[in-house]
């Protein structure tokens, strides 16, 4: 499909990986879309996420003086840093809680129920299948759904089937994007785990694979059950080990070799991560290729998007072996990227790996190529052995519909980038401009300013008395006094209102920022026709020597006019 094309009706344009970054404000200063929480609510949201088993900073309940200004000061002071620690956690800011908590309009729907109408659909058309229980939550993904499965006449054997709805990067056509869905049971490759059965409609897709009780190389690392929901099992492990040197170059190797085979194929990933490798034996297999067809966002997509020279699916790949790499070394996931300083490792081998991929500078200059790691020191003395010939055949006209789709992929991501780009420096700026310093410097300035706009004037007003005294004589020459003030002009003085700040506490989304200003003009009457005033502002009289001295005749008073 053209990236002009109109996208299809089926198709989810929110990206659910877009990090949500909460604030509680006073509401008369919210620019984006507002929420009201209780704190009841907060409560309930805190007890739902106990199954991660982290201790998160939720500020006590308190029955007595809870309406006091200062309490509540102190009380917005805590939430606000319990939506920071929930926020910057990369699992819990996923899932599907959190983002419900925080934008309740874009995740209102119930995704299990709308997976198990689509799911029973299916069984009417393919009757040997039957579901022996759903899998809850064991995946990241709000809008993938798991179920354990079973052949009828096969009931010992264990199946999964996984299904998920389109996504925002999804720009294959319905008859390619099918196609495609239907080929990927023929692809056969050493490290790439099978699929059974695949089937797809307009709006969603759904893959059979077998079911593996060892699990994937996350379940390795953290020790966990592949049936455990996801935020049990790797939220907060309770031992932190990384694996053995042996296990790293052999698991390194064998991704590089199917990353580089796809990428040889010219069919697009940007999927990889530690729950998206299946163990079998000492094998890894690479999971989910349907992802890329779908156009789902990826996992690690709030980490490269911030780096612009990661802007094609080959050097996402390879960023995000680098997120795989660290957490086969060291048993957890980066802090932060880019990494400024990586601790002890078992070769220092693994670390030039990891500073190619996840330094200051590599995420400055971009990411080396998959050949490139292939010739490293860490993965170029390990040997292979597997009797497995890879094949996968795409027809010519799907090759060209997914080259087509992937330039559109990367240039969403690249739009996005820039975007970021430019709210960073707007931030930087909002931030150098609020500081104390700064702000001190513009008092001073205005000072300054104010003093030499008043000496200005002084002298301006002390030029034109002297002139009015020394113009004209005779009878033509208006009566002055010494006394008498110039006469000014028509004045208007502007009273600016100023709001007053409200007692209700909101929680303001940055995901989705909108401003919306508003004025009004007051009219105003006065003596024959008046322009319109701004409203809260004051008319004043225009005043000459008449309103200043009634004796002066008014003859004297036409001239001084003129003059």
């Amino acid at each position: 499909m053209a990236f002009m094309e109109k996208p299809p009706a089926g198709k989810v344009l929110l990206d659910d990986t877009v990090p949500l970054t909460a604030a509680i404000e006073a509401s008369q200063s919210l620019q984006s879309h507002t929420i009201v929480r209780r704190y009841s609510d907060f409560d309930l949201l805190n007890n739902s996420l106990q199954i991660a088993g982290l201790s998160l900073p939720l500020p006590p309940k308190k029955l007595i003086g809870n309406m006091d200004r200062e309490f509540i000061a102190e009380r917005q002071k805590g939430l606000q840093n319990y939506l920071n620690v929930i926020t910057t956690n990369h699992i819990l800011s996923n899932c599907e809680l959190v983002k419900k908590f925080l934008d309740p309009n874009n995740y209102s729907a119930n995704y299990t129920e709308i997976a198990l109408q689509q799911v029973s659909m299916f069984f009417r058309s393919e009757p040997k299948w039957e579901v022996v229980e759903p899998l809850k939550d064991i995946g990241w993904r709000i809008r993938k759904k798991y179920f354990l499965m079973k052949i009828k006449n096969q009931p010992k054997e264990r199946l999964v089937l996984s299904w998920a709805d389109l996504g925002p990067d999804k720009y294959l056509s319905d008859k390619d994007f099918q196609c495609l869905i239907k080929l990927l049971p023929s692809c056969l490759h050493p490290y790439i785990y099978r699929v059974t059965f695949a089937t797809a409609n307009e709006s969603s897709a759904l893959l059979i694979r077998m079911f593996n009780e060892k699990g994937t190389l996350k379940d390795l690392i953290y020790k966990a059950k592949p049936k455990d929901p996801f935020l049990k099992k790797y939220c907060n492990p309770k031992k932190i080990q990384g694996l053995e040197l042996q296990q790293i170059k052999t698991y390194g190797r064998q991704i590089l070799e199917v990353l580089k085979f796809l990428h040889d194929k010219g069919f697009p990933y940007g999927h990889l991560h530690a729950s998206n490798v299946m163990l079998d034996g000492d094998t890894c297999r690479l999971l989910d290729l349907e992802n890329s067809l779908l156009g789902l966002p990826a996992f690690y997509r709030s980490y490269f998007s911030q780096f612009r020279k990661i802007n094609t699916l080959e050097s996402v790949d390879v960023h995000c072996f680098g997120h795989l790499l660290y957490e086969m070394t060291y048993g957890r996931p980066p802090d932060s990227v880019p990494v400024d300083s990586f601790p002890p490792a078992p070769s220092m081998a693994v670390v030039a790996v990891l500073e190619s991929t996840l330094s200051c500078e590599a995420c400055k200059n971009g990411m080396p190529t998959v050949s490139r790691l292939l010739q490293m020191p860490l993965f170029s003395d390990v040997l292979l052995t597997t009797s497995e010939k890879p094949q996968f055949k795409i027809p010519t006209k799907l090759k060209e519909a997914l080259r087509i789709a992937k330039e559109c992929i990367e240039k969403r991501l690249i739009e996005e980038q820039k975007q970021i780009h430019q709210h960073r420096r707007l931030a930087r700026a909002q931030s150098h401009h609020g500081s104390e310093e700064e702000r001190k410097k513009r008092k001073i300035l205005a000072r300054k300013k104010s003093k030499r706009s008043a000496l200005e004037n002084s002298e301006e007003h002390s030029a034109k008395y002297n002139n009015s005294n020394n113009s004209g004589s005779g009878a033509s020459s208006p009566l002055t006094s010494p006394s008498s003030p110039t006469p000014p002009s028509t004045s208007v003085t502007c009273h600016l209102p100023v709001c007053q700040q409200e007692e209700d506490i909101c929680i303001t989304s940055t995901s989705s920022t909108s401003t919306t200003t508003s004025s009004s003009l007051a009219s105003c009457e006065h003596r024959g026709t008046c322009p319109a005033l701004v409203s809260g502002c004051e008319w004043r009289e225009p005043r000459g020597l008449a309103q200043l001295y009634p004796e002066f005749p008014k003859r004297n008073f036409e001239e001084s006019q003129n003059l």
